[in-house]
């Protein structure tokens, strides 16, 4: 592993695999929103937003038929 950055409160380090480590002061590593947080502020990483699916309209949609002949 390779460090990043050393901060008072923080300390980044970059792994083999390209991805970030946030540890602690205290050796506690940091997980989840906060981590997202703080290698946001260092520019780092950019959070994406998820895509919105699309729902289709009733016109897209196949029209229900009755293709079953009926039982006499």
């Amino acid at each position: 592993m390779a460090k990043k950055q050393a901060k008072k409160e923080y300390k980044i380090v970059k792994k083999r695999s390209g991805k970030y480590s946030v540890m602690k002061k205290g050796g506690k590593i940091v997980n989840g929103e906060e981590k997202v947080k703080i290698l946001q502020s260092e520019g780092l990483i950019k959070k994406m937003n998820p895509k919105k699916k699309e729902e289709p309209t009733p016109s897209e949609e196949a029209p229900a038929t009755e293709s079953e002949p009926k039982a006499e």
